[in-house]
C-alpha cells in the first residue's frame, strides 16, 4: 500500500497539520522540582520535530500543583511560565512542526509520592488501585477550581504562542477518574449516570472554548475501553467502547476538534503502552515507588518472586497475545469515528507506513500518534518518506524505557537495537547535550 496518505495535511479544527503523524505525550523528568522547564526539555521536543512529524502533543503539563503525576515535567499552572512554552514552541516551530499542549490534572494517579501534596484529588476517596497511592473525594469548589486551572492553563498556551491543547482524559488521570464507572462512586451530580460522569469533562472543555475562543485548536484524549480487569482481575472493567462513543458525541458538541484514542483507565496498562512486562528492569527501579503507596511492596514481591512474576507477566501481556501491539486500538477508533463528525487520532504502538496507512483509508481514524517507536527511531517519519516501510531497527515493545524512566533518562534500553553499550548510553544522554541535542 502506498504511503502517500501519511504525508497528505490534516485539518484539526483552524489547525493544519503538514503530515499525519503525531508525537504522542511523551518525555523524561528532564524539568526541575518546582515546574520550571529547562533547556533539556526543549532538546528533548526538538530532536521530534527535527525527525519530521506533523504536531508535538507535549509530555503532560500540569495545570495546577497538586495535579503532578510525577515531579521533574513542566507546569502550566502560572503566568511566569509562559515564557518558557513561548521558546519551546518557537525551537519547535523553526521545522514547520506544530506544538499542542496536552493539559493535565493526575488526581489520584501517581508514579512516586508528593512532596508538597501527600495526597491527591479524585472522583473518589478510594486509592488508587495498582500502587494504593491515596486521595480525598473533590469538593465542589475544589472542582471549580480545577476546571479554571483547565481553562487558565489553556489560555497560556495559546498566550505562548503554542497551536493547540489537548485535555488529558484517558489513562487513568483525574478527567479519567470522573467518566470511569470503575473509578467514580459519587452520588451527586458528578457521579452515577454517564451524563453525571461526563459533566467533568465537558465543563472543562466549555470552560477552555471561553478562555480561547473557537480558532484554536482543542483536542480530547480518551480512554475508549478501560478494561481495567485486566491488570487485576477482580477490579470492574469500567466504561466499555459503547460508553465512550457516547461521551465523544458529547465532547463534539461542547467543541472539541479532534479525539485521541487510547485504552485503559490507568497507566502503565496491558493495552498501554502494549508489549512484554521488562520485570527485572523494574525491580531495579521500583524503590523509587515503593518509597510511597499502599500496594507497593505487594507489587515489589510480585514482579520478583516466582510463581507470582510468571502469573502477572502472562495476565499483563494477554492482549498482545491475542491482539499484537501495533494498531491494538484500531477497532475502538474505527467505532468513534463512525459516530462523530471531527478527526480521530489513534495511538497503539504504530511504526509500519503499510499499518498506518491503511489504518487511514480505511476509515479507522485520520492520523495516528507515536511514543515509543518515535523513541527508538525519533527519524521515523522521514524513514517513510524515503520508502522504508518499517525502520531497519524497529521498536522491539519490551517497554524497558517505561522501566527505566523514573530513575534514568527518557531512552531505549534494548541493547539488541544498538552496536554496543557505549552506544545506547551515548543515546541516551544525548539530549542532555547542547545545540538542540545533537
Amino acid at each position: 500500500m502506498s504511503s502517500d496518505v501519511i504525508f497528505q495535511p490534516l485539518r484539526l479544527g483552524s489547525l493544519t497539520l503538514k503530515n499525519r503523524v503525531l508525537r504522542s505525550s511523551l518525555a523524561g523528568r528532564f524539568d526541575n522540582y518546582d515546574g520550571s522547564g529547562t533547556p533539556v526539555r526543549i532538546n528533548w521536543d526538538v530532536k521530534f520535530a527535527r525527525g519530521g512529524v506533523g504536531a508535538i502533543i507535549s509530555s503532560n503539563a500540569p495545570v495546577h500543583r497538586r495535579g503532578r503525576l510525577v515531579p521533574g515535567f513542566a507546569l502550566i499552572d502560572r503566568d511566569d511560565r509562559i515564557p518558557f512554552f513561548r521558546e519551546l514552541g518557537k525551537r519547535v516551530h523553526e521545522y514547520d512542526c506544530k506544538y499542542i499542549v496536552q493539559l493535565n490534572h493526575a488526581g489520584r494517579h501517581r508514579d512516586i509520592g508528593d512532596l508538597e501534596f501527600p495526597k491527591g484529588l479524585s472522583s473518589t476517596d478510594r486509592p488508587e488501585p495498582i500502587h494504593g497511592f491515596e486521595c480525598e473525594r473533590m469538593t465542589r469548589p475544589q472542582i471549580e477550581e480545577t476546571v479554571d486551572a483547565f481553562a487558565q492553563g489553556a489560555r497560556r498556551a495559546r498566550e505562548a504562542g503554542l497551536d493547540g491543547v489537548e485535555v488529558a482524559g484517558g489513562n487513568g488521570v483525574l478527567v479519567t477518574q470522573f467518566l470511569s464507572s470503575a473509578i467514580n462512586d459519587r452520588d451527586d451530580e458528578y457521579g452515577g449516570s454517564l451524563e453525571n460522569r461526563a459533566r467533568f469533562a465537558l465543563q472543562v472543555v466549555r470552560a477552555i472554548r471561553v478562555q480561547v475562543g473557537r480558532d484554536f485548536y482543542v483536542g480530547f484524549k480518551i480512554s475508549v475501553d478501560e478494561c481495567m480487569n485486566e491488570v487485576f482481575p477482580w477490579l470492574r472493567r469500567g466504561n466499555t467502547p459503547a460508553d465512550s462513543v457516547q461521551i465523544c458525541k458529547w465532547l463534539e458538541e461542547a467543541g472539541v476538534d479532534a479525539i485521541h484514542i487510547t485504552a485503559g483507565a490507568a497507566f502503565p496498562h496491558p493495552r498501554n503502552p502494549p508489549g512484554t512486562m521488562p520485570l527485572r528492569d523494574l525491580v531495579r527501579t521500583y524503590d523509587t515507588i515503593a518509597a510511597s503507596g499502599r500496594y507497593t511492596f505487594r507489587n515489589y514481591v510480585a514482579f520478583r518472586t516466582w510463581p507470582f512474576s510468571s502469573i502477572f507477566r502472562w495476565q499483563w501481556e494477554r492482549p498482545v497475545r491475542r491482539v499484537g501491539a501495533e494498531g491494538i486500538n484500531l477497532p475502538e477508533s474505527r467505532a468513534v469515528k463512525e459516530a462523530v463528525s471531527i478527526p480521530v487520532l489513534c495511538g497503539g504502538g504504530f511504526q509500519t507506513a503499510s499499518v498506518v496507512a491503511n489504518a487511514i483509508t480505511s476509515g479507522a481514524c485520520d492520523g495516528v500518534t507515536i511514543a515509543r517507536s518515535l523513541l527508538a527511531n525519533p527519524n521515523l517519519v522521514e524513514l517513510w518518506a524515503q520508502g522504508y516501510d518499517r525502520p531497519p531497527r524497529p521498536c522491539t515493545y519490551v517497554n524497558k524505557c517505561l522501566a527505566n524512566f523514573l530513575e534514568h533518562p527518557l531512552a531505549c534500553y534494548e541493547e539488541s537495537r544498538f552496536d554496543s553499550h557505549d552506544e545506547m548510553m551515548r543515546e541516551a544522554l544525548r539530549v542532555y547535550e547542547t545545540a538542540e541535542g545533537r
